[in-house]
């Protein structure tokens, strides 16, 4: 009886131990990549672009990654005041005026407004524009894809939280 266990438990070993599981998804062989932010200045939102833009990003960034837009909105101080798109503009009557807007492909930003009446708004909300993108990696965010968006509606607050080199970033022409 004990060389019949003993059979059954050196067929099992064997049997278990020439098991695999599934691949795990590709890394990055050791690769940290950090958050980065890209600047863009003069952008224009006119009927000749659909009043969308699109920002190009090279190198594209990873699906997994997560994108926020952040446009210029004056100055306090000599520093830049940053606001969380999508930002929304209404009437007196509570009703939509206009707003800006954006999506993300792994190769490009597009920058859009919304509204009914886009070229009637002021040409100062419209044209020459700056923005800045914030690619923030998958592993660095975690369950933050899925966290109240106002925990990133402070530019300064995101910058120093994945700690990001505010005096690198990198200026996209168009």
């Amino acid at each position: 009886m004990k060389k019949i266990l003993t059979l059954f438990a050196v067929v099992g070993l064997v049997a278990f131990s020439s098991c695999e599981g599934p691949e795990g998804p590709p890394g990055q062989d050791g690769v940290n990549v950090e958050a980065e932010v890209y600047q863009v200045k003069g952008v224009s939102f006119t009927d000749a672009n659909g009043y969308n833009p699109i920002i190009p990003l090279d190198p594209a960034i990873l699906s997994s990654d997560m994108v926020l837009l952040y446009r210029q909105d004056g100055t306090d101080n000599g520093a830049p005041v940053w606001k969380l798109t999508p930002e929304l503009y209404y009437l007196p009557d509570g009703t939509l005026d206009f707003g800006y807007n954006y999506n993300f492909t792994v190769r490009d930003v597009s920058i859009y407004m919304d509204g009914f009446d886009l070229a009637g708004v002021s040409t100062a909300l419209r044209l020459n524009q700056t923005f800045r993108i914030v690619i923030i990696p998958g592993y660095l965010t975690g369950t933050a894809k899925s966290a109240n968006k106002s925990s990133f509606s402070d530019y300064n607050a995101v910058i120093k939280k994945y700690n990001i080199d505010d005096s690198n970033i990198k200026s996209i022409k168009l």
